[in-house]
């Protein structure tokens, strides 16, 4: 299963009763962080969750609302005793920087590692996540992400005594390794069913909408989206600005039809995104209002 919380909901700038967006996932024991603005420790530690397990951090792009808070973040995680590698994903630039905060924070007590997205889309395998970042339209570089755990079909005993495979490889073939014993292959296709549906998030925010938000997220279980402005006539500053009105995103929503969706990213202005989701359940009802420590645990169908 999946864990998600939305650490906070604005954009641009913390209020006092808003942190700037950023989303934490955690799977089997591990922790990955999406964004990580000013204020975003101090929302994790009103959540009650460790800092210690954050093995990745993805960074859409460098505004100042997406990244400020990374120097506080990570010596906070070496005060809490970490010591195991931390590895950063994000953009063309990342270099620049992760140089910029290890001047701020040079004495840290695990390495940091960092990986600069290639091309319009680039797929990583960590901690038994598969992590697609897909370009969107900002006024800068900017990903989105498709978080997926995928599931292998069942182990089918029967098969595997049909084949008279020996019981000393069942468990390698389940785990999905290939077995070569003597002159003998076994495959995990000879023992395996079909793939049986995994969890899908996707999380995409300070873009214009286009249509790869709705391909990554067709079916998805959850759609983390930005909906800047909600207010009637902010069209036109959505499209000058690079950025997308709750409206656009409930039109996201029913193209892609996602289980569950959360608007985000909030403008300052934007006091109450609430008063605005009648017209956003018109074109997709299955939205709401993400409110900062919004979570959600998606479990496997079988659970």
């Amino acid at each position: 299963m999946l864990d998600i919380t939305l650490l906070g909901t604005g954009g641009m700038m913390p209020l006092p009763r808003r942190w700037v967006t950023s989303l934490l996932v955690r799977y089997n024991g591990a922790s990955l962080l999406v964004d990580c603005g000013e204020g975003t420790q101090i929302a994790l530690r009103e959540k009650g969750w460790s800092f210690k397990p954050v093995n990745t951090i993805l960074l859409t792009h460098f505004h100042a609302d997406h990244i400020a808070g990374l120097p506080g973040f990570f010596l906070t995680m070496g005060n809490s005793d970490r010591t195991e590698p931390v590895t950063v994903i994000g953009p063309r630039g990342l270099s620049r920087i992760m140089t910029a905060v290890r001047t701020i924070a040079p004495e840290l007590p695990f390495e940091v590692n960092f990986i600069e997205i290639d091309g319009n889309e680039q797929t990583f395998l960590i901690d038994g996540m598969e992590i697609t970042a897909f370009r969107v339209q900002h006024n800068i570089v900017c990903y989105a992400y498709e978080i997926s755990v995928r599931r292998k079909g069942r182990f089918d005993a029967a098969r595997a005594k049909a084949q008279e495979i020996p019981l000393r490889f069942w468990n390698p073939l389940q785990r999905g390794e290939t077995i070569e014993d003597g002159a003998r292959i076994y495959t995990p296709e000879m023992v395996l069913g079909e793939e049986r549906k995994g969890l899908k998030v996707v999380y995409a925010t300070d873009t214009r909408p286009v249509p790869a938000i709705a391909e990554h997220a067709l079916n998805a279980d959850l759609l983390v989206c930005e909906g800047m402005y909600g207010e009637p006539g902010m069209d036109k500053k959505a499209r000058e600005h690079r950025h997308m009105t709750m409206q656009e995103a409930a039109q996201i929503g029913k193209d892609a039809q996602p289980v569950n969706m959360w608007l985000t990213h909030y403008s300052p202005s934007l006091v109450r995104p609430d008063q605005y989701m009648g017209s956003v359940h018109a074109i997709y009802p299955n939205v709401i209002a993400a409110k900062d420590g919004q979570e959600i645990t998606l479990k496997f169908e079988d659970e």
